[in-house]
């Protein structure tokens, strides 16, 4: 199985102000770019453990703004041209629908039950006009019977709960509370996970 080096994009101010982002472009804050740089310079100091080139890996983004220039900044990094790299829109984050950005108490205030629907069932609940988080480990899945090398993926906390229930890292239910960090760098590898930060 490929190995995954998974980033999530650097911080947004949406990130600062616990707004939902879902698909909602937004781009780096200051300390987004900080971390992106940090992540690259994190993959170097693996590549060089594992002795590999940086040009032994694949490298997908999802197209959300956020995580392209999260990739061209890690690219840079690692001494590579910072936009030859791919996207799949699968690796796009979770759609929170008409909740895209809203802070969760701006939801609460409208509709003091929808939050405790979602807390019950947090993996299968879909926001109106949204995406469940079951969607969302549909799609990362279908991407990922199409990786045939070890791949530098950058994508969205969303996509890293897919993927850690999809390995069968965490129950759904606990990979959907997963707390994923801007400026680490996630390996998944022969069904383990393990973080570097």
């Amino acid at each position: 199985m490929p190995v995954l080096y998974f980033v999530r994009h650097g911080e947004t101010d949406f990130n600062i102000e616990q707004r939902l982002q879902g698909q909602y472009e937004t781009t780096l804050n200051a300390r987004g770019r900080v971390q992106a740089r940090e992540c690259g310079g994190l993959l170097k100091d693996l590549f060089a453990r594992e002795q590999r080139q940086m040009l032994d890996y694949v490298y997908v983004s999802s197209p959300l703004q956020r995580a392209r220039e999260t990739m061209q900044l890690v690219r840079s990094t690692l001494g590579l041209e910072p936009d030859t790299y791919e996207a799949d829109d699968r690796l796009m984050e979770i759609s929170y629908g008409e909740w895209e950005g809203r802070t969760l108490p701006e939801i609460h205030a409208r509709d003091q039950q929808v939050l405790a629907r979602r807390e019950q069932d947090k993996w299968g609940f879909k926001p109106p006009g949204g995406e469940c988080y079951r969607d969302v480990a549909a799609r990362v899945a279908a991407w990922y019977a199409t990786v045939t090398r070890d791949t530098v993926v950058v994508a969205h906390g969303g996509v890293a709960r897919a993927l850690m229930a999809n390995f069968n890292i965490l129950p759904e239910e606990e990979a959907a509370y997963a707390d994923i960090a801007h400026g680490a760098v996630y390996v998944f590898a022969g069904g383990t996970m393990a973080r570097y930060a």
